[in-house]
């Protein structure tokens, strides 16, 4: 066990991690010390975007983000400085889920496709139609859908036949990047959940399903723990951080699963709900002691814990391309003329789907409307609009997990995007009508890689003996909940008409 080393109330307490966070929209690193407090200064940070196109593309170059990712590890040790040599593991977590084909050098053949990728949209449909979807939702944890591995492989095969040939493995960024810099390939029981092809029961790649697809199980990473370290550094790394030339690299956890963890949510009590670039809200639970619900998805976080939850493709993604379209004032980003508004007096009814639908009802055909515009509807009456339709399908997901784990008593907010927003984090206590504790931990994922860690290093002996700050307490207001009620009931209408309807 590494006992922490402490040293004056102002220094930092060693062992220290580095973090690693590969975001939709950024890649960032971070020094956190062993009490999990991120150490100032340190933190580095590159944005990007994914490419999109009109069929409903969304990828990324991953040499691209994997050279951000060296660079912004590069600028943290720099920052560091002496304490860098305190450095005794490298914890990541990335987007999920995403997926590129590499050949057997080593070389990126195809971009990664993110989750928010739908082209394979009809390939779910084949699925859905070959397999019993509920026996396998139970098995791997997931219901078929365009974010997952499935369908996708699927379509690379038949879309891009030659490209498809010339990868001799899939795996993630966060294995590509450690392949990369470590020439080991493996696979977290977290990342590997995300993908829709780990049986959560025999934590191994689920045959039943490989077998239908144009893959062998051979061709993805092998299945790790997160306490297991991933290879050492090449020489080239080695010399180009010579700092972390003995650090432990522990494999890529998936960014829920470390939201989770760094906002305190470890147990069946606590709800997390995060806001970034998408929305989930998810339960910590010991692996296989629930029936997962119709329209939710179980992820592991490690071998003993899972993750009950659901997902939005929109979130923080909704907010930005309504501002950016809308052209909101940018040094409120719309939220001042937001806060003025009553509830729901604005008359719109609102479907987010700008990437297709994921919880509750995974509906990838589904798209975007705005319903209810006149000549004298204004700019920030659409963007609350927007925030309020976010709410309203998280509010379809807390009730299953309610109804699923019923220990669950508080929500647990974090995230980019409504940790910048009262107003947004207002709305969502008095749409689930509970309160919404604000997290106090400003890089909640981030630390969440810490933790996991410290755990894995022994240097704290369960993930809640280093509880999360909180802050603000937003109390529900009874009366704008009655609002968000009706309001939620007429957004069900419309999707009936809309969505469920037209693809029947």
């Amino acid at each position: 066990m590494l006992a922490p080393t402490f040293h004056s109330h102002s220094h930092p307490v060693a062992p220290l991690i580095l973090s690693l966070d590969i975001g939709t929209s950024s890649v960032r690193a971070m020094l956190f010390d062993a009490h999990a407090h991120v150490i100032p200064g340190t933190a580095a940070q590159i944005k990007y975007a994914a490419r999109t196109t009109p069929a409903g593309g969304n990828e990324f170059d991953a040499d691209t983000v994997r050279r951000d990712a060296e660079r912004v590890i590069d600028e943290t040790l720099a920052r560091a400085g002496e304490l860098a040599n305190q450095v005794v593991a490298v914890a990541s977590d990335s987007l999920v889920s995403n997926v590129l084909g590499v050949d057997e050098s080593g070389n990126a053949v195809t971009p990664a496709y993110t989750y928010a990728d739908t082209r394979c949209a009809s390939q779910v449909d084949e699925l859905r139609a070959q397999f019993d979807e509920r026996a396998t939702q139970q098995r791997v944890g997931t219901l078929f859908h365009t974010s997952y591995l499935p369908a996708r492989l699927i379509w690379l095969a038949r879309n891009l036949p030659q490209t498809f040939r010339f990868a001799k493995y899939w795996m993630s960024l966060g294995e590509y990047f450690y392949w990369n810099w470590t020439g080991a390939r493996a696979c977290s029981y977290s990342v590997a959940a995300w993908t829709g092809l780990l049986n959560r029961r025999a934590l191994n790649w689920d045959a039943e399903l490989i077998r239908q697809l144009p893959i062998a199980a051979e061709q993805l990473s092998p299945l790790v723990d997160h306490t297991h370290p991933v290879g050492a550094l090449r020489a080239e790394y080695a010399t180009r951080w010579a700092a972390l030339r003995h650090a432990k690299f522990f494999p890529t956890l998936g960014d829920g699963a470390a939201a989770n963890v760094g906002s305190g949510c470890v147990d069946a009590t606590r709800i997390a709900l995060t806001i970034g670039t998408s929305s989930a809200m998810r339960i910590a639970y010991p692996r296989g002691a629930a029936e997962i619900p119709f329209g939710l998805w179980s992820y592991s976080v490690t071998r003993e814990l899972e993750l009950l939850g659901g997902a939005l493709s929109e979130g923080g993604m909704l907010y930005d391309w309504m501002n950016d379209t809308l052209r909101t004032d940018p040094a409120t980003r719309g939220d001042a003329q937001v806060a003025t508004l009553a509830p729901d007096a604005h008359g719109l009814t609102v479907l987010p789907f700008l990437a297709g639908e994921r919880a509750p009802n995974w509906n990838a055909h589904a798209r975007a409307a705005i319903v209810g515009l006149s000549l004298n509807t204004q700019p920030a009456e659409i963007l609350r609009a927007g925030m309020e339709s976010i709410a309203y399908r998280l509010g379809l997901i807390f009730g299953l997990l309610r109804g699923a784990i019923p220990d669950a008593r508080q929500v647990i907010a974090s995230g980019g995007a409504l940790m910048k927003s009262p107003v947004w984090t207002q709305i969502i206590a008095d749409t689930l009508g509970v309160p919404v504790i604000a997290a106090a931990e400003p890089e909640a994922t981030s630390r969440g890689n810490a933790l996991l860690a410290l755990k894995a290093l022994g240097v704290i002996g369960a993930l809640a003996d280093l509880p999360a700050q909180t802050g603000a307490v937003y109390e529900p207001d009874a009366a704008r909940h009655e609002i968000y009620a009706r309001a939620m009931e007429r957004q069900n209408a419309l999707y009936d008409k809309l969505v469920r309807q037209v693809n029947t």
